[in-house]
């Protein structure tokens, strides 16, 4: 199988090198369109597939054609690469807002696959939701599937309004998890710690906590009890979460990511 990815940027060489490393598709299988032309000489330099400038030297001969672009690139774009593109194509969509049905229409094709990565994929530890149009076979779906898995883990959903809400839980994600150490990186070089520790602390208290809860059956819930001891510090601290209401107010925050991402895409 022949596989395009348009846009060479970090999402977009992070699936070149995971394909590569995973050997589910050779160099020579592997091809990338990118329109800086800095950007080409880089991607030429890393030895990731055949790097091209014009959709037309490419677009022809792949069987999958993953679009990782950013979503404000795609007027332009779309209308270049809709006159080289056929009905058996498979297009795999990564652009943030961007619904199945626009894609559709701008580019004239029905097979499509749309997906929500996001940045841990960079390091094969990503979380990938995704979905498909009807056009899409089964053996296209467990293909693309399979690419997907080469950065993390997936999970299908039938209705693409999920993707919204997979974009607020685990497309930025990440970052809400980067804004919890950094308060307690602050905390801890509050209470004296110099700031290597501080981050020492905290980095390895979240991957201590995340790899015990991944080796057992306990639930977070479950885990909580067995820390917070009756009367304890960590009962305190909990204590004063539940009093400001900080799940609340995550729950809050979340939903306002899931709206501002079904906005998005309306407005697309």
């Amino acid at each position: 199988m022949k596989i395009l990815i348009v846009g060479g940027g970090n999402m977009g060489l992070t699936y070149a090198r995971a394909f590569l490393r995973s050997h589910l598709c050779s160099e020579e299988d592997l091809m990338i369109l990118e329109k800086s032309e800095r950007k080409r000489t880089e991607l030429a330099s890393m030895k990731v597939g055949n790097i091209h400038l014009e959709p037309d030297t490419c677009l022809p001969f792949a069987d999958l054609i993953i679009l990782a672009v950013k979503p404000q690139d795609t007027g332009e774009l779309f209308a270049q690469l809709k006159a080289h593109l056929d009905s058996e194509q498979v297009v795999l969509s990564i652009m943030a807002g961007i619904p199945i049905a626009n894609i559709a229409e701008a580019l004239g094709v029905h097979k499509i696959i749309r997906a929500m990565p996001n940045l841990p994929a960079q390091i094969g530890m990503g979380m990938t939701v995704f979905t498909s149009a009807p056009a899409i076979t089964r053996i296209e779906l467990v293909t693309v599937q399979n690419l997907l898995n080469t950065t993390g883990k997936s999970i299908y959903v039938e209705n693409e309004s999920m993707i919204d809400a997979a974009t607020a839980i685990s497309g930025s994600g990440p970052a809400y998890v980067f804004y919890f150490m950094q308060s307690m990186m602050e905390s801890a070089a509050s209470m004296g710690f110099s700031v290597s520790e501080s981050e020492l602390l905290v980095s390895q208290t979240f991957l201590g906590a995340i790899e015990l809860y991944m080796k057992s059956d306990f639930s977070c819930f479950e885990w909580i009890q067995k820390v917070a001891s009756r009367g304890g510090t960590t009962e305190a601290a909990l204590a004063s979460f539940t009093g400001h209401t900080v799940n609340q107010h995550i729950g809050i925050g979340l939903e306002e990511a899931r709206l501002r991402a079904e906005a998005l895409g309306k407005s697309s």
